[in-house]
């Protein structure tokens, strides 16, 4: 979710406040459209197959409360929460609730989903100084990841108590589950360098099956048909910034695939999915990744300057950019900018909604 040029400070200045306390105690069918009704509003890029609500988590200024969530709509921005707690760090739409976890404030928020936006005050679940990261949901559980703790905890979705914990070798961060088994990767050891596992973990047992070592960094996960994708992001005792993906290729035999792209040439920490191919964040937009995991520079999508990316999503034939100076643009596969939406101080993740 950080991009090239600001994630170094941050990066520095979160791991540093974690050692402290440790130590203490995110075209066609338009034209048809428009043909088909002959009319314009500032609705039309809001096609029947674009989600009813996008949020936005804005991450706020690391050490204060600033972190919020933009809610928008085909109208624009129709809501935002603010003050919810100290980073924003991920959210997850569910059964018409969205769940926030904010990372330095140890908590996840849970809202109710309407057509007009979230029902307040909502419910607030404390973590106990865990450093909440990334979650998924699985069997009616939401699993989270956790710094402090070294844990990947279990809340129950009936009962919203938190009811067990997974220990982990390590700090965890992204998460994702093919809908059997969770995977979860392991992004910096207990001492804050880089590590380099991805843990698969049974639900059913809350146990670790198997540990993949795909290369320092593992930032970003995807299931892509059987296999896991992974974007890797890690650092020389300069900080520099180095970029990677693997792949976890699960068949027969449990196969790994890594390449490395050197330092300063993606700029960018997410993998996603895009004409039902996998894309990677790269030099300020998306790119293909071909079968050996090296960039397709030609389908490259987005243009923006790869210093003011924060974070990259996609959603069927949109990608969503939410830049370092406070916007969510909205692209097409042809790189025309679609939707500019002010919203909050440094845009991480993006979740999506539609009405039943």
């Amino acid at each position: 979710m950080f991009n090239c040029s600001f994630i170094t400070n941050l990066h520095k200045q979160l791991i540093n406040s974690y050692k402290i306390n440790h130590m203490k105690t995110n075209f066609f069918y338009l034209l048809a459209f428009l043909f088909i009704f002959s009319c314009t509003t500032d609705e039309d890029d809001f096609l029947s197959s674009d989600p009813d609500l996008i949020f936005v988590a804005n991450e706020g200024k690391f050490g204060t409360t600033t972190g919020s969530v933009s809610v928008i709509n085909s109208r624009g921005v129709i809501q935002t929460i603010s003050g919810i707690g100290d980073v924003v760090q991920s959210l997850k739409v569910f059964q018409n609730k969205l769940f926030v976890i904010s990372n330095n404030s140890h908590k996840i928020n849970i809202y109710e989903i309407t057509e007009d936006g979230l029902l307040l005050p909502g419910i607030e679940i404390e973590t106990n100084n865990s450093s909440p990261r990334e979650m998924a949901i699985i069997n009616n559980k939401l699993y989270f990841t956790n710094w402090n703790s070294q844990d990947i905890k279990v809340l129950n979705l009936s009962t919203y108590s938190i009811e067990n914990s997974i220990p982990v070798d390590g700090l965890p961060e992204s998460i994702v589950s093919d809908g059997q088994n969770l995977y979860v990767g392991i992004i910096m050891n207990k001492d804050y360098s880089d590590a380099s596992n991805v843990l698969k973990v049974s639900p059913s047992s809350n146990q670790i099956l198997e540990i993949f070592d795909v290369g320092k960094g593992p930032t970003s996960l995807l299931k892509y048909n059987d296999d896991i994708y992974v974007a890797r992001t890690f650092y020389d005792s300069s900080w520099n910034a180095y970029y990677g993906t693997s792949k976890i290729t699960n068949d027969l035999i449990d196969d790994i695939t890594k390449i490395d792209y050197g330092n300063g040439i993606v700029c960018g920490g997410s993998v996603n999915m895009f004409h039902d191919r996998p894309y990677r964040s790269h030099d300020g937009g998306i790119a293909k990744l071909n079968t050996d995991l090296s960039i397709d520079f030609e389908s490259q999508i987005g243009n923006y300057a790869p210093s003011n990316v924060y974070s990259v999503k996609t959603l069927r034939d949109k990608v969503y950019i939410g830049t370092t100076d406070g916007f969510l643009k909205i692209i097409d596969s042809n790189s025309n900018e679609i939707k500019s939406f002010s919203v909050g101080d440094f845009p991480g993740d993006i979740e999506f909604w539609y009405k039943n």
